[in-house]
């Protein structure tokens, strides 16, 4: 394979064509490969590749490398990593300007008792007040955005039009579980090399919420480290180092409750505020400009309680209002119990004393702090509070991202929303993650973030979903959707 560097310099540079004045050429060829987009995101989902099951790989990225030499890539290339292989590819289109991407083709677990329609079939199904949408794992994180992208590119090529920008694409199979080898990809040399032609880099989302279609424009994301506590007997030397008879905890200590005791020490305020020692040392507070995004979004009519009941609550955190709810939302960091497991949870009782607990956690990280910080920060605490003995296994994680406003990044998303009639919010950050860290951060140090019209929900729930005709004419379905990213190319291209 000639190498990405030298493979992006190949072409001669041209200078930077003008957006067409109208879009019809793009709509009518959209339009035309409706059916063959939607069956590609079903194709896609068919195939699931969960990291944390070890489940179709190498057969997802193998399925992703495809799917991006059908939309016009070259140099597509699965790359191994200590983990599961990521995908590189990129298209030379001999524009002046290049944008990068990031895809995941990896998703969560799913159980298909909790599901309407069965997951993995990526049935058409009429959502009322939605339109007709792809239900599936996957639909909407992130296979439904991505495969609108790939849409776009299927759509620009078939009407015979030359791509605005050039193109790179890292993807990886990992981010599920944290993205803990996704460095691996990006800081391969060649990569890397291609990667630092970008002007930017962006990773295709379905941005629309119902039922005004507004969008938020999120200037970064929290970090996040992943993990597991164990405690066990035998590690503790105290308790047993198997499960005994329960008539035992009279004479023997527990290491399901040893795992409880030192869950408490890490939360006060009711498990509501992180109580890990130094673990707000570098926290940066929220500016007075981020406080004011913030108060605009409380403002809006309706939006506390669509956020309530689109989360099944009736009140935030200690009583807070709204607005108050949302800047500690974008603002603090958390420790938060994914999971809690000891023993026996089955039909019935049980009586057992068990010999080993554990507990899923992630803790969420906001700016000025970092992974590596959050970990030997969690150590250190368990080790003073008497639990050195309970393993910390990281699966993965990363740091915390952020773009600035005014790059070309955040201008050619509003521009392109605002041309769309659509209306924006702008927010400090997303209160998820994703590892967009590595290209804001060291060497890279590009913008990054989201973009794309179109709607979706459900994202690790069951009966997540992605919209593909829409029955709101506020709220792009995919073909909308795919002519936003053809408009945002060109805004890429051209944007000063």
């Amino acid at each position: 394979m000639m190498a990405a560097s030298g493979a992006l310099m190949a072409l001669p540079r041209t200078a930077a064509a003008a957006a067409p004045a109208n879009w019809d050429w793009a709509r009518r060829e959209i339009e035309k490969r409706h059916d063959e987009s939607i069956k590609r995101i079903q194709t896609w989902i068919h195939t699931p590749s969960i990291a944390a099951e070890n489940r179709n790989y190498p057969a997802g990225a193998e399925l992703t490398a495809e799917l991006f030499r059908e939309a016009g890539f070259q140099g597509v290339t699965q790359v191994p990593t200590d983990g599961k292989p990521g995908v590189f590819g990129y298209i030379d289109a001999g524009a002046p300007r290049t944008a990068g991407l990031y895809f995941m083709y990896d998703v969560k677990q799913f159980d298909p008792a909790e599901w309407s329609s069965p997951p993995l079939e990526a049935a058409l199904v009429d959502k009322p007040g939605l339109g007709k949408c792809i239900v599936g794992r996957g639909a909407v994180n992130q296979k439904g955005p991505e495969g609108t992208f790939l849409a776009a590119l299927h759509a620009i090529r078939g009407a015979g039009r030359k791509l605005p920008v050039n193109l790179v694409m890292v993807a990886e199979g990992e981010e599920e579980i944290g993205s803990p080898h996704f460095g691996q990809i990006v800081r391969r040399p060649d990569i890397l090399a291609a990667l630092k032609k970008c002007t930017s880099v962006y990773m295709p989302s379905a941005s629309q919420d119902p039922p005004n279609g507004t969008v938020e424009i999120t200037l970064g994301a929290k970090g996040i480290i992943e993990l597991e506590l164990v405690s066990t007997g035998a590690k503790w030397g105290r308790g047993p180092d198997k499960d005994v008879h329960s008539s035992l905890k009279a004479m023997l200590d527990s290491p399901a409750w040893h795992l409880v005791m030192a869950l408490n020490t890490l939360v006060a305020d009711g498990g509501n505020t992180p109580a890990i020692e130094g673990i707000f040392e570098h926290v940066r507070p929220l500016s007075d400009h981020e406080k004011a995004m913030l108060a605009k979004q409380a403002g809006e009519p309706g939006a506390e309680a669509v956020m309530k009941k689109a989360l099944g609550v009736k009140r935030f955190i200690n009583d807070l209002e709204f607005r108050q709810a949302l800047e500690r939302l974008a603002s603090q960091p958390t420790v938060n119990i994914e999971g809690l497991v000891a023993g026996y949870t089955g039909p019935g009782g049980k009586t057992i004393l068990p010999g080993r607990a554990v507990a899923k956690l992630d803790l969420r990280l906001v700016p000025n702090m970092t992974a590596a910080e959050a970990e030997a920060k969690l150590k250190a605490h368990l080790a003073k509070h008497g639990f050195g003995d309970i393993e910390v296994n990281v699966t993965g994680g990363y740091d915390p991202t952020e773009t600035a406003e005014d790059s070309s990044l955040i201008r050619a998303t509003k521009a392109v929303y605002g041309r769309a009639g659509v209306e924006i919010d702008v927010g400090p950050r997303s209160a998820g993650s994703w590892p967009g860290y590595i290209f804001t951060g060291d060497p890279l140090r590009l913008p990054a973030g989201h973009f794309g019209l179109g709607h979706g929900s459900g994202a690790h729930a069951p009966n997540e979903y992605y919209v593909v005709e829409s029955a709101n004419p506020k709220v792009a379905g995919i073909d909308g959707a795919a002519l936003s990213h053809v408009q945002f190319l060109h805004e890429l291209a051209t944007i000063k």
